[in-house]
């Protein structure tokens, strides 16, 4: 959905001319120095969809959401959802967006981190709180994680080795 409000400040109007992919490569970058590998656009149970899902070498799975609007940030209810997923939780803004509310209870801020992106790099600005994953939950995350990023590989090679399963 298309914020139709007119950016508050000009720094919000930087935010709006970044968008989410943008501001998902620049994450993935920072995430690639801390030696965590990213994928995009996660299905989780429950019909979830986390916007990047990274994992660690000692199998901590991290989860990213992505802002790009004031309105989309305020209005999703469903990012709550994501924790149980997850040791640690980031949102994901562009540079220029007011951050103001995440800072807000209803943002977990004691819980959540934020990360500042622009297209080539990101910086962590909060740091996220682990919460570690029961061991069944992190085995379930990760064979998903692998799974899934396997069938992206192989759909890179050969485009209709889907519809074999």
């Amino acid at each position: 959905m298309v914020d139709q409000l007119s950016p508050a400040s000009p720094h919000e109007s930087l935010a709006v001319a970044l968008c989410a992919a943008d501001v998902a490569r620049g994450v993935t970058r920072l995430l690639l120095r801390h030696d965590l590998v990213a994928i995009s656009e996660v299905a989780l149970d429950g019909g979830r969809r986390a916007d990047l899902m990274a994992i660690d070498a000692r199998g901590g799975i991290v989860i990213v959401e992505i802002k790009t609007s004031r309105a989309d940030l305020l209005g999703d209810g469903k990012w709550g959802d994501y924790l149980a997923h997850c040791d640690r939780y980031f949102w994901a803004v562009p540079t220029g967006f007011d951050v103001t509310p995440l800072a807000g209870p209803a943002f977990l801020p004691e819980r959540t981190g934020v990360i500042v992106a622009d297209r080539y790099d990101a910086v962590i600005v909060r740091e996220a709180f682990t919460t570690p994953l029961t061991a069944s939950a992190r085995k379930r995350e990760t064979l998903a994680f692998a799974r899934r990023a396997g069938r992206r590989l192989i759909a890179t090679m050969d485009p209709d080795a889907d519809s074999l399963n």
